[in-house]
């Protein structure tokens, strides 16, 4: 693969540079498909990643893990958390589980920052049969304005994130990147911004660059895994220069978060991406 103006557009160093003018742009393994060769356990795959140069990591849930190792693994090594999944993950759609999903922030914002993560993230449950579509998003909007600042008073931010209902997430209510954005806007709180998960986005036939035009401000996290497969880009059909391109011509300029299952040993799967991202030749 030839330079591009990829490069210009999204520098990657795998060490962070300079985070307080927003300018770091790191990939940050998920580290429960990453960096996982052999069942390693989880709290290794931290010092793992820390010693391939991640910066960043992150993952879904600490269910059933040792939350002390972990967070030892993630003082020891330094590594920023980019996110995890706030639990219990609820049901946005019905109000009736807002109270539940709310004490859920609380807790897992103060996790949050025992563990060095900057987001949590959130999804809106599956679609509740019989109820107006207006219903279940206004229940959306009416959770995320209630959570924003129980995060934000933790200095933790909420990631809403739409999820594939075609083929991962079957029933999934929110799996368009265009009315996740309209929720964002209608929540207008500083802590409540988009994961853009590309992957998700292109099997929903999205187009990147359209869905996200304009709106990188409210990005707050963005996932990549190939088409199809969900394994490391460069093993499907996206076309990944273009579409970091379109990124960056949106305005993200925060981390590439790898959410993808390796078809081959970690640090190998890596090479692609890692080449796109310097403008290297491959």
């Amino acid at each position: 693969m030839a330079r591009t103006a990829w490069s210009s557009a999204f520098s990657h160093t795998t060490r962070e540079a300079d985070e307080e003018g927003g300018l770091s742009r790191v990939l940050s393994p998920c580290i429960e498909w990453l960096f996982a060769d052999g069942g390693r356990p989880f709290s290794e795959r931290v010092h793992v990643a820390a010693a391939a140069g991640f910066t960043r990591i992150e993952f879904w849930t600490v269910r059933d893990r040792d939350v002390t190792e972990l967070e030892r693994a993630i003082r020891k090594t330094h590594v920023t958390v980019t996110a995890f999944v706030s639990e219990p993950t609820g049901q946005l759609v019905d109000p009736s589980t807002h109270a539940e999903f709310l004490a859920g922030v609380e807790r897992s914002s103060a996790l949050a920052s025992r563990l060095n993560a900057k987001n949590l993230i959130v999804v809106s449950g599956d679609a509740r049969r019989g109820i107006d579509e207006k219903l279940q998003h206004d229940a959306i909007a009416s959770a995320l304005r209630l959570a924003a600042p129980i995060a934000s008073q933790a200095g933790i931010g909420l990631l809403l994130e739409p999820l594939n209902s075609r083929v991962d997430h079957q029933g999934h209510y929110l799996d368009s990147t265009v009315e996740a954005l309209a929720l964002i806007r209608e929540v207008n709180h500083p802590a409540v911004r988009l994961l853009y998960d590309m992957y998700h986005s292109i099997v929903m036939d999205e187009d990147p660059g359209q869905v996200l035009s304009g709106a990188g401000a409210l990005v707050g996290h963005v996932h990549i895994a190939d088409v199809p497969g969900r394994h490391e880009p460069g093993t499907g059909g996206v076309d990944w220069t273009r579409q970091l391109v379109a990124l960056g011509s949106a305005g993200y300029s925060g981390p590439l978060g790898l959410e993808y299952m390796p078809s081959r040993e970690t640090e190998s799967s890596l090479t692609f991406i890692r080449e796109v991202v310097e403008g290297e030749e491959a």
